[in-house]
């Protein structure tokens, strides 16, 4: 008998290699994708986050709970929401610091109590008169104060203030915003910096490089700040411009804390 050798098939591999997919497949994709993306809807930016001032982010709580936690601006709180002042963090303590946060939209609202929770309740109370310590010398004409101490902004002329109280963020350690009398010598809506290389919208110079302008983020983010020009919301910074004119006077006193 004459045997026959008969060769096995190759066998094909469990996972073939898949095909590239053509070009025009892969831009439609592309664009169906930007198409859903753009139909989802825009969310509203938060009003304020909190971020404390030493450079930590604030404790986050349970989402139904709340996080009890002493922060460096417990009593500060406790004597504004008329609580028992022993600079610690109890469940009551919390629980009130949370609705304040709930009522002014600060992010997250958690009890814990960071710099935009004690940076709004400051606010509060200088609205009806944030010249009550007469700190900012009142005169005839307009004068722009920044009290660095409390980290506010305010135009008054005479004893009637006539923009802010509003909240701002000044130098930096080792860039501290000059303190004294100035004056509006430029303004320049849309200033971009050559130096820092970045944009300063509603620019307003009183002191060489420093200046009230817009900023992107929180004016509570207090980890940073300036290089001694005065941050401003931009909104804020939108008004301050059509308030203050060319050769206005700005006075400047105080210390941030941490600096």
């Amino acid at each position: 008998m004459i045997s026959t050798r008969i060769r096995p098939r190759a066998l094909r591999p469990q996972n073939p290699r898949p095909r590239a997919l053509h070009p025009r497949i892969l831009r439609r994709g592309a664009a169906l994708l930007l198409a859903l993306l753009a139909a989802l809807p825009a969310t509203e930016a938060v009003a304020r986050s909190e971020t404390d001032d030493v450079g930590l982010r604030a404790p986050g709580g349970h989402a139904a709970g709340c996080a009890a936690r002493t922060s460096p601006y417990q009593r500060q709180a406790e004597r504004w929401l008329d609580l028992r002042v022993d600079g610690t963090s109890s469940r009551g303590d919390c629980l009130a610091v949370r609705d304040f946060q709930k009522q002014h939209r600060i992010k997250p609202a958690n009890g814990y109590v960071g710099v935009a929770t004690w940076g709004t309740m400051r606010l509060l109370s200088a609205r009806r008169n944030p010249n009550a310590a007469g700190k900012c010398p009142v005169r005839s004409y307009r004068v722009a104060c920044v009290d660095l101490g409390r980290q506010l902004t305010w135009v008054q002329k005479g004893r009637k203030v006539v923009y802010g109280p509003v909240p701002m963020r000044s130098g930096k350690p080792g860039y501290r915003t000059r303190t004294g009398w100035f004056r509006i010598y430029w303004k320049h809506k849309n200033h971009w910096s050559t130096i820092y290389h970045a944009p300063m919208p509603y620019a307003q110079f009183f002191s060489g490089g420093q200046a009230f302008h817009a900023v992107g983020g929180s004016v509570y983010n207090l980890r940073g700040g300036s290089y001694g020009c005065v941050n401003l919301r931009k909104s804020d910074a939108r008004r301050l411009w059509s308030v203050l004119k060319k050769n206005d006077r700005v006075y400047v006193w105080g210390r941030r804390p941490g600096t």
